[in-house]
């Protein structure tokens, strides 16, 4: 997604580490330039606020049950490897 002007932090950027600024995982000087961007770019402010909407509606309908430690390390080792470019998995792939 783009809204196909220049922007100093490309869209692509934004997308890929929408969830880490969210989660507020990323450095303010990261933090400040999406900020930024938001203003700049409504088709990303769009995306932004519809994953914000849903990470909240997760956390209020699931938000007190505990999730495996082991479930939570595979599930991040799997975010890694599609991260890295090693390809995504298939869908019907089993987490283990």
């Amino acid at each position: 997604m783009s809204c196909g002007e220049p922007h100093e932090t490309d869209c692509s950027e934004v997308l890929d580490h929408l969830y880490e600024f969210l989660d507020h995982e990323m450095p303010d000087s990261d933090c400040t330039k999406f900020e930024v961007h938001f203003e700049e770019c409504s088709p990303c402010l769009e995306k932004y606020g519809l994953e914000q909407a849903v990470k909240k509606l997760v956390k209020r309908c699931c938000g007190s049950d505990d999730v495996p430690s082991d479930l939570r390390a595979k599930v991040m080792g799997r975010i890694d490897v599609i991260r890295s470019g090693q390809g995504a998995p298939d869908e019907g792939t089993p987490l283990a």
